[in-house]
């Protein structure tokens, strides 16, 4: 295993005190992307680690570097509701109004998966409600498609 492989597998398994000898080892590790693109630092928040996020954010990580995909670690924080890494990522420069390859950004996965938390923490950061996915459709568009009357209220 090399030190890339070695060092996405200890995000995997939390072991979190290992990050620091790993990256004074190779600093280059922080942001190496495994074969589907994720940087450590997509993978640290994917699986909610919020103490390898912090120790990656550190250690300089691209806080707005995308995956395979398009998507940044904000992007995937945001569809999973988590506010802390979230909050933490938006503190550390992330862009709030990053878009995917499908046109798609925080705020608009945040409405498509009813984050309501994650939606009021991405307006309160000036969060752009006018983007358009590929496919046309704003965060509001989303919100009334499924109903949620309470986001719609805050997109409106």
């Amino acid at each position: 295993m090399d030190a890339t492989e070695l060092f996405f597998d200890t995000i995997r398994k939390g072991l979190n005190d290992r990050l620091e000898l790993q990256i004074a080892n190779n600093a280059s590790v922080v942001n190496a992307k495994d074969m589907r693109g994720f940087t450590p630092l997509i993978f640290a928040t994917y699986f909610n680690n919020s103490e390898a996020t912090e120790i990656l954010l550190k250690h300089n990580a691209e806080v707005n570097i995308k995956d395979a995909s398009g998507n940044t670690a904000l992007l995937g924080v945001s569809f999973k509701g988590n506010v802390p890494l979230a909050k933490l990522l938006i503190d550390n420069n992330a862009d709030v109004n990053a878009q995917n390859n499908s046109g798609i950004t925080p705020l608009i996965y945040a409405v498509q998966y009813n984050q309501i938390e994650v939606v009021k923490l991405l307006l309160k950061h000036s969060a752009d409600m006018s983007v358009k996915d590929n496919t046309g459709k704003t965060a509001l568009d989303y919100a009334k498609e499924k109903g949620l009357s309470e986001i719609k209220a805050l997109l409106n």
